[in-house]
Order: structure tokens, then C-alpha cells, then sequence
């Protein structure tokens, strides 16, 4: 595995605080806490923050983010608690974005990732697990099923990145690019209430979302990215997962538009087992707890 490029913090030090803060803030929030793991691999350290990882008789279910934010968004509104007591769970934050783990990434268009992850999954079992991913989070997932089908279950996708390019309709591009020309929080909360959410069916409580306002703020004024942005995975590719893929889309997605992603996701993949398109529901599928009971 090589490196294609790293991502870093500004100022690492109290950039890497900031996280721990907002970990902490998130914990009291939830009243719970996450545990955290340090997996070394080959693209330097990785963080995995887990849930009843005591629970031995539960399967493991692997979570993989989408790009520009951190594997905890998942558990924003507490959301899986809804799920807990059916998985061991474990939020992987993916090298290379703006979390506790190390910048470095491989070339996305190779099975790297996919190896990365399987490395990642490896240090806390040698069995099968079930995966989920949100957005770039489920492209990760397909490259593991791929690089290492022996690793993987159940595919649990939410609106994923992988089907499809990034929509260059002016709507998407105007508010995907508004905040990282200018990354304020007027800005930053314009994209998330016209390309993320949609308020009012699919919001959360202001608490939550000032939480995500001081993430991707965070984010975008203190992390350099260098990564590879999500891409179209070819036919040919998709046809080479084996594992049964379960497709979550919502039918508000600006980013990707889900019917061109179910189009795509029949047409590649040879096991998807199940479609459910959720109302009234944006790009951030991941914090809405009705997404989370479908897994």
C-alpha cells in the first residue's frame, strides 16, 4: 500500500484538542462514552471509537464516514442507541479527514482502501463483519468487499458516493462551494440547511447542529486537504462485490440524486438485496434515526 498524498492540521497540537473538546461535548450530550482504539496500519494510525465492545455475542458492525467529517456524525441526535443493542460498534474515522487519525491516504482508484480497511477491521477480529458507509463512506465499503471479500457480511450503503459523479447542478455546486470560499458560520450553516438536510422533515435539534456548525468550520479553516475526492465506480468494478449490499437513499439528496443511484447501483451490483428510499430526507442521511433502523 503507498501513500498518494497527505492531509494535516494547520497546528496539530491544539487542532487535535479541539476534536478531543468535541468528543467530550458530544459524550455529555449522548450520556454515554466511546471508547477509543488506536489501530496502527499501514497508512500510519488509525482511530476507531467503539460501543459495547464487551458484548461478545453481538456481530461487529464497521462504520466508514463520509468525506469532511468524523464517524461520530453517526450518533449526532444519539441515534445509535437505536441499534446497539444489536451490533458491537465500531466508528472507523477514515484516514486522511479531518479526525484523530493520520493524514496519509492511498490512490482512490486503486483497492487500497479497501486493504486499509480490511488491515483496520483485522485488528479487532478475524471474522466476517457487517460494514456501513455514508457518502464516501460507502465507497470505502465496496473497495473492502472487493479487496477483501472473506472480511465482509452485510453492506449496509447511505447514500453513497460510489454510484455515481458528484451532481454539478448550479444548486449543488453553489452551496457545496459557498463555504469553502468562505467558511463562516453563516455560510457553513446555508450549505447544511439547502445541501445536507432538509429542514424541516429531515433537521436536528439546535443543539446538534451547532455541533456540526462548529465541526465543518473547524474543518474547513484548520485542516489542508490533499485527498482524492469520491468518484463513479465503473460497472465493471461494482460487479466484483459479492457481499449483499443494502441501499438506504434519500429521495432529497442534492449531492448525489438517488434515482440515478439506484439506476446504477441494479445495473452493477449482482447481490443488492434491498432499496428503501426515505422521504423528505437530504444528503446527511446518517443522522436520521430512521436511516439507523434500517440497518
Amino acid at each position: 500500500m503507498q501513500t498518494y498524498s497527505t492531509c494535516y492540521f494547520k497546528d496539530p497540537v491544539p487542532d487535535h484538542q479541539f476534536i478531543k473538546q468535541w468528543v467530550s461535548k458530544l459524550e455529555e450530550l449522548n450520556n454515554r462514552q466511546y471508547e477509543r482504539n488506536n489501530v496502527p496500519n499501514h497508512l500510519g494510525n488509525t482511530v476507531v471509537w467503539s460501543l459495547n465492545s464487551d458484548r461478545t455475542t453481538l456481530p461487529f458492525l464497521f462504520i466508514f464516514p463520509g468525506f469532511r467529517t468524523s464517524s461520530l456524525f453517526w450518533d449526532l441526535d444519539n441515534g445509535l442507541q437505536l441499534i446497539e443493542d444489536r451490533y458491537r460498534i465500531y466508528l472507523v474515522e477514515t484516514n486522511g479527514q479531518p479526525t484523530l487519525s493520520d493524514g496519509n491516504t492511498p490512490d482512490i482508484k486503486t483497492l487500497d482502501y479497501g486493504h486499509w480497511a480490511a488491515e483496520v477491521i483485522t485488528h479487532f477480529t478475524p471474522d466476517r463483519v457487517n460494514v456501513a458507509g455514508s457518502s464516501f463512506g460507502g465507497l470505502v465499503c465496496l473497495k473492502l468487499a472487493i479487496a477483501a471479500p472473506d472480511k465482509v457480511d452485510q453492506i449496509f450503503l447511505l447514500n453513497p458516493g460510489c454510484f455515481q459523479a458528484f451532481s454539478l447542478s448550479l444548486k449543488n455546486l453553489f452551496y457545496n462551494l459557498l463555504p469553502i470560499v468562505q467558511p463562516s458560520v453563516k455560510n457553513v450553516k446555508r450549505f447544511l440547511d439547502k445541501a445536507v438536510f432538509y429542514p424541516p422533515a429531515h433537521y436536528l435539534p439546535e443543539e446538534r447542529m451547532q455541533m456540526i456548525i462548529d465541526y465543518e468550520v473547524f474543518a474547513l479553516t484548520r485542516h489542508v486537504d490533499k485527498a482524492q475526492k469520491p468518484y463513479a465506480m465503473k460497472k465493471e468494478e461494482l460487479q466484483r462485490v459479492e457481499a449483499a449490499v443494502h441501499l438506504i437513499v434519500g429521495e432529497r439528496d442534492l449531492l448525489f440524486p438517488y434515482l440515478l443511484t439506484i439506476k446504477a447501483a441494479e445495473q452493477g451490483l449482482k447481490n443488492l438485496k434491498r432499496v428503501n428510499v426515505l422521504p423528505d430526507t437530504g444528503h446527511g442521511i446518517e443522522t436520521l434515526r430512521e436511516a439507523l433502523l434500517k440497518i
